[in-house]
């Protein structure tokens, strides 16, 4: 049975809210896919977003966060891989030229894929380490864990679809192919930028 207080469960929804509603590799990315392919077409990625966070949350949880702990060098490999991988997608989406998914080929991100990537994402990371240690007491710990996940989830849900709806709301104004362009490179730039962080952490840690 859970022992988390009311005054924790408030405190742990408005970092769920904070953590889930600004900027990040997530939010950027969902962005650029509302408004090259629509919400519905989006809607696999929102909700493989939010389902592959519930499952790292519980795996932290779980003990994959104490294997971190014990093991730092799997932290740098990580961070280097989601890094390499965020800048591929940087690539994708600076590279995409057309609404929708018509003769360029594009395509948004599947369920899997977007749930798979929360397992290189550093912010995703960042979150299910601060829920974890702050918001799940050692007494009745894993239905603490499972309680903790589940609220996360409610709440980045509808986070992540205001970010695509943002997208979306945004399609009327990239109709040109230079305005589209233009978009896709600074959504690009943003996820690139979003590495900067983790660069300065590692840089910091030789």
């Amino acid at each position: 049975m859970s022992s988390l207080t009311p005054e924790l469960l408030a405190a742990l929804a408005l970092f769920a809210f904070v953590s889930s509603i600004t900027p990040g590799p997530n939010n950027t990315m969902l962005m650029a896919s509302g408004a090259n392919f629509g919400f519905r077409a989006s809607i696999p990625h929102m909700i493989g977003v939010s389902g592959g966070f519930l499952l790292l949350v519980v795996a932290v949880g779980l003990g994959l966060g104490g294997l971190f702990a014990a093991y730092p060098e799997l932290h740098d490999v990580l961070a280097v891989a989601g890094g390499l991988y965020l800048l591929w997608l940087a690539w994708k989406i600076a590279t995409s030229s057309g609404l929708g998914m018509g003769e360029t080929g594009a395509r948004p991100q599947t369920f899997l894929q977007a749930a798979a990537f929360q397992w290189v994402n550093p912010k995703a990371w960042a979150m299910a380490l601060g829920a974890v240690t702050a918001y799940a007491p050692r007494d009745g710990y894993v239905a603490n864990i499972l309680v903790v996940s589940v609220i996360f989830t409610a709440i980045n849900l509808p986070c992540v679809a205001s970010w695509t709806g943002l997208g979306v709301g945004l399609r009327r104004f990239l109709d040109r192919p230079a305005v589209l362009r233009a978009f896709n490179v600074g959504m690009a730039l943003l996820l690139a930028l979003s590495l900067l962080p983790v660069a300065l952490e590692l840089w910091g840690a030789r």
